[in-house]
């Protein structure tokens, strides 16, 4: 049976999304880009690859890297997603998407970027920058 799709909208509205989440599921990235990105963990959800978006003219990518992209909304700055220019992975904000309360926390990555003033009372898995670049990170030539 395929899931149903779930649906946001940036702060202004200008952007809307529509993504069918397979697992009800989010994780906390630690990273430095994503805590400057998001001014604290980035709480996202894998959006797998049945994205829609509506709204384009509104959207701006950021390359952060040599293998990742950021997008935005131009006009009111509400942040979109992360994704792989390789097409493997996209992940959404969770707070982008309606009706996600009922999702469980899983994973907390980069948790040695983590700063020591704060702490999940969550029980998560944990991957380290070295554990997230093994199993994500493309190969170098």
């Amino acid at each position: 049976m395929e899931k149903p799709r779930t649906n946001g909208k940036c702060l202004c509205g200008s952007v809307s999304i529509s993504v069918r989440i397979e697992h009800s599921i989010f994780d906390a990235c630690h990273c430095n880009m994503c805590r400057k990105w998001s001014g604290g963990p980035a709480l996202c959800v894998d959006a797998g690859k049945d994205i829609v978006l509506k709204g384009e003219e509104f959207i701006s990518t950021y390359d952060s890297s040599d293998w990742a992209q950021r997008g935005f909304c131009k006009k009111c700055g509400t942040h979109l997603f992360y994704k792989l220019k390789n097409g493997q992975l996209c992940n959404v904000p969770l707070g982008l998407l309606d009706g996600t309360d009922h999702f469980k926390f899983q994973m907390q990555i980069f948790y040695d970027y983590k700063p020591i003033s704060y702490e999940f009372a969550n029980a998560t898995g944990k991957m380290t920058e070295a554990e997230v670049f093994a199993k994500y990170a493309p190969p170098h030539p």
